[in-house]
Formats: C-alpha cells, sequence, structure tokens
C-alpha cells in the first residue's frame, strides 16, 4: 500500500494541475485567439440559425394557413349547400303562393257563377303544332261530357273536344277548327270568333256598318249552343274597315295565356247543352 506521504504528494500535485487547467481555460478566454474563435462561430452558426429558424415558421405558419384554408372550404361548401336548399324552398314556397293565388280565382269564379264547375290541371297540350288543344285530369266519371265549356277567371278558354274515365281533352279558342259565337260588349255587334295560326281569334262575319272599336270586350253570345252567354272571350286588337266588302277585319286577343295555362274550370251541365245535341 502506498504510504501517507506518498498520498499527499500525488494529491498536491493534481491540484496543482487542475489549478493550472483552470488558469489556462481563463488565459484562453481572455485571449484575442478565443474572440476570434466565437465569431467564426457565431458568423458560420447563425445563418444555420436563422435559416432553420425561417423554415420551422414557414411550416409552421403553411400547416397552420393549409388547415384554417381547408376549414373554410368546407365551411364554405356547407353554406352553399344550404343556400342552394333556401332558394330550393323559396322557389317551393313561391310557386305555393302563385298556384294558391290561382286557385283561389277558380274558387272565386265558382262561388260568384250559378253555374257548376269542376276543377282541373292541364297535364298535357297537344304536341302538334296544326292543333291547339290541351289535356286535363278529370273525366266522365267526374261528370265531364263534350261540348262542356272551359273556363278561368280571365276567360273563355275552349270547350271538352273528346273525354274518357280519367282524362279529357280540351279544344281552344285559339285553335283554327274553334269558333264561338261573340258579340262585342259596348255596341252588341256579332260575329264569329275563330282561332288563327298566330295565337289569337279572328271575329270574322260582323258587318262593316257596325260600330268596333280597338279595346272593345269580345264576349260569348251563348246562340252556339256551348257557351253560356256572358262569358268573356278577348278584346279588339285591330280593326280593319275597308271601303268594299261587306264585313270588317277584326282581331281579338284572349284575355287567357295559353302558354302558362295550368288550371281551368269544366262548366257541368250547361243550361244550353241539350241545344248542341238536337
Amino acid at each position: 500500500m502506498f504510504s501517507k506521504k506518498t498520498m499527499v504528494v500525488v494529491g498536491a500535485t493534481i491540484l496543482i494541475a487542475l489549478n493550472g487547467i483552470v488558469f489556462s481555460i481563463d488565459i484562453i478566454r481572455k485571449s484575442t485567439v478565443y474572440d476570434a474563435a466565437a465569431k467564426a462561430a457565431i458568423f458560420f452558426v447563425s445563418p444555420v440559425q436563422e435559416a432553420i429558424h425561417t423554415s420551422v415558421r414557414f411550416v409552421d405558419d403553411l400547416w397552420e394557413h393549409y388547415f384554417c384554408l381547408v376549414s373554410v372550404g368546407y365551411e364554405n361548401e356547407r353554406l352553399r349547400e344550404k343556400l342552394e336548399l333556401a332558394k330550393r324552398k323559396s322557389h317551393q314556397c313561391r310557386e305555393l303562393e302563385i298556384a294558391n293565388e290561382r286557385l283561389r280565382e277558380l274558387v272565386r269564379l265558382k262561388r260568384q257563377s250559378p253555374y257548376e264547375y269542376l276543377a282541373a290541371e292541364v297535364i298535357a297540350r297537344e304536341p302538334s303544332p296544326w292543333y291547339r288543344s290541351v289535356f286535363i285530369n278529370k273525366g266522365t266519371q267526374d261528370g265531364v261530357r263534350p261540348l262542356d265549356p272551359v273556363l278561368t277567371p280571365k276567360g273563355v278558354v275552349g270547350h271538352i273536344l273528346h273525354a274518357t274515365d280519367e282524362h279529357a281533352k280540351i279544344i281552344l279558342i285559339i285553335d283554327r277548327n274553334s269558333a264561338v259565337d261573340a258579340m262585342i260588349q259596348r255596341s252588341r255587334a256579332r260575329g264569329i270568333a275563330k282561332g288563327t295560326d298566330s295565337g289569337k281569334c279572328r271575329f270574322e262575319y260582323t258587318l262593316r256598318k257596325k260600330d268596333v272599336k280597338v279595346d272593345d270586350i269580345v264576349m260569348t253570345s251563348g246562340l252556339d249552343g256551348i257557351y253560356p252567354k256572358g262569358f268573356r272571350i278577348g278584346h279588339v286588337s285591330k280593326v280593319v274597315r275597308r271601303n268594299s266588302g261587306l264585313f270588317q277585319n277584326i282581331e281579338i286577343t284572349p284575355f287567357v295565356d295559353f302558354k302558362t295555362l295550368e288550371e281551368v274550370m269544366v262548366l257541368l251541365n250547361p243550361p244550353d247543352y241539350n241545344v248542341a245535341e238536337k
């Protein structure tokens, strides 16, 4: 084993060595060489740290904004869906409002008239361009019969041409095969309202001496055995009175808009119905 003296010498030597190392480090720290080394380290390390910091910040911002944009995109999609749903509901409500207004007019016509009416819906139109007719969802089982007049609150539509158990075909007054005995409401001048290819009617066989003016109202006369007297057909939109000839050339614009016709009223058991059968 080592002697006590030896151990003291070794301990003193280690202590002196440690003090020398500490002193040397302190000298190096205070020397210009250490400063230069530190500055060099900062010069080379700082850009790397800055690049790393910038990259981390960019990735962090990109990540955050990406998820924000994705979230906003999903939210916009949900809002667009809600907007489309709201638009559809608004259109449906508007359509119901318009339909209710038309039905109220039909009910008002039914209440104000002494005749028996049957409401019907237009379900189809004649595909041929040569004929002007529509089909309704009421037929003989509902009391509909051929020659029954068909009206709306605005005026005369036409009459039933054919009828099956559940459906019926209406020939419109603007069909060229249609003819309605009519008269001018103001002057009582008579004539025949016949359909034309233009979607209007001609008022034929009105004598040239009769008083007819533009905007005169044309009414059914009740003399054709189909339409009762006093229903509106349209108004006079053109009058041509030549110097020669017996009759005037008169054009009638119907009150009914046949392009937007959706509901009609069938007049059941008209008072003059049997006249057409005799």
